[in-house]
């Protein structure tokens, strides 16, 4: 554990989800691939479509309606609809693929390997603190065993819009009924976590990738409170 900056009071901690609590790169690179089997044996106008395809529909999404990437989940439906509307199929008969397409997105999405570590960690914080999750994701950690923990989970999208905004840290605030500099966010984006964290005013700890040096990390933007490359190091502050 290093410190930069002077910790004060903590009443709360936020959590990051993805490659925060778990790593979350297999999970993602397996859900993806089995979304886009998924579509691809949908209808047979679908077939040969490839995952450069379908990043192209994200992309053109993007340019006519900027503000969508703040809700992933709803940014993904629209582009599979949108996809399947250009393969030809009818308007409802889109729409219902795409619902099922989520569908079988979020099964995969939360197919996650905990760490036990994670448990035990966040199981010892949470008699001291209310814990709260905030996340740019979809992962819902109801679904792989850690829903448990937090009070409440805040995702970007329906309740406002991503880190390093600071709508879900300031929402987060007012449910806990804290002062946001009482809050300590936990987080392994130098720029989503830490600075996001600290421009609206909470407390930040990085919990740094294998092998990431803070000095030699080019999204480096404002020194953390405090760095941790394990997050069980988080219970010496109990």
């Amino acid at each position: 554990m290093r410190f930069y900056r002077p910790l004060g009071q903590i009443s709360a901690l936020t959590f990051d989800l993805d490659d925060t609590l778990y790593d979350n790169r297999q999970v993602i690179l397996r859900t993806e691939q089995e979304a886009l089997a998924f579509v691809q044996n949908y209808h047979p106008s679908l077939k040969t479509l490839q995952n450069r395809d379908f990043q192209r529909m994200r992309q053109a999404l993007r340019e006519t309606e900027p503000e969508i990437y703040h809700d992933v989940t709803e940014w993904r439906r629209r582009a599979v609809e949108q996809t399947m509307l250009h393969a030809g199929l009818s308007a409802q008969d889109a729409a219902l693929g795409a619902e099922a397409s989520m569908a079988h997105f979020a099964k995969w999405r939360s197919r996650i390997d905990v760490p036990q570590e994670t448990h035990d960690t966040l199981a010892m914080l949470a008699k001291k603190w209310p814990l709260v999750a905030i996340t740019n994701g979809n992962a819902q950690p109801e679904l792989f065993g850690l829903g448990d923990y937090f009070e409440f989970v805040l995702r970007a999208g329906p309740h406002g819009r991503s880190k390093p905004f600071n709508d879900m840290y300031h929402l987060a605030a007012e449910k806990l009924a804290l002062p946001l500099g009482e809050i300590l966010h936990v987080g392994d984006d130098l720029t989503t976590d830490v600075a996001g964290a600290i421009r609206c005013g909470m407390q930040a700890c990085w919990i740094k990738p294998e092998n990431a040096d803070l000095m030699q990390t080019p999204d480096s933007r404002l020194l953390p409170h405090v760095e941790i490359s394990r997050l069980a190091s988080l219970t010496t502050l109990i």
